[in-house]
C-alpha cells in the first residue's frame, strides 16, 4: 500500500477515535447533573496494531463507581431513607479528558494535512 495514503488513513481513523471520545465526554458533561447517572468511558482494546483496529475496537462501558447520596427526601428519586443518589461524573475529569481528545484530534488533523500536502508536491513532480 502507498505509504502516503496509510498515513492519511490511520489519521483519519484517529480523528474518527477522537471524535467518538469527545461524544461520550459530551454526553457525560450533558448527565453531570442527573441523579442515577453512570459516567460513560471509551475502552480501547490492548495495543491495536492500526488506528483503524482502535476505532473498531473502541467500546463503551458504564463506570460503576457509586455517586454521592445526598439527603433529599423530598427528591421524586429518594429511596426509602431519603437519600439521593447523585451520578458518579467529575466535571474536572470530564472537561480535562475533553481537552486531550481536542488534542488529539487537531494532532491527527495535522497529520493528515501534512501527508496530503506531500501527495500534492509528489503528484506535482509527477507531472513534469
Amino acid at each position: 500500500m502507498n505509504p502516503i495514503k496509510a498515513t492519511m488513513q490511520q489519521a483519519m481513523s484517529g480523528m474518527e477515535l477522537q471524535s467518538k471520545r469527545i461524544d461520550v465526554n459530551s454526553q457525560n458533561i450533558s448527565n453531570v447533573d442527573t441523579p442515577g447517572y453512570k459516567r460513560k468511558m471509551l475502552i480501547v482494546e490492548n495495543q491495536p496494531a492500526t488506528a483503524a483496529e482502535a476505532f473498531m475496537k473502541a467500546r463503551v462501558e458504564l463506570d460503576q463507581a457509586d455517586g454521592e447520596r445526598r439527603l433529599d427526601p423530598s427528591h421524586p428519586m429518594a429511596d426509602e431513607n431519603g437519600y439521593v443518589t447523585l451520578s458518579n461524573v467529575s466535571l474536572v475529569t470530564e472537561m480535562a479528558d475533553m481537552r486531550e481528545a481536542g488534542r488529539s484530534y487537531e494532532a491527527n488533523l495535522n497529520s493528515f494535512q501534512q501527508a496530503r500536502t506531500m501527495y500534492r508536491s509528489l503528484l506535482d513532480i509527477l507531472r513534469r
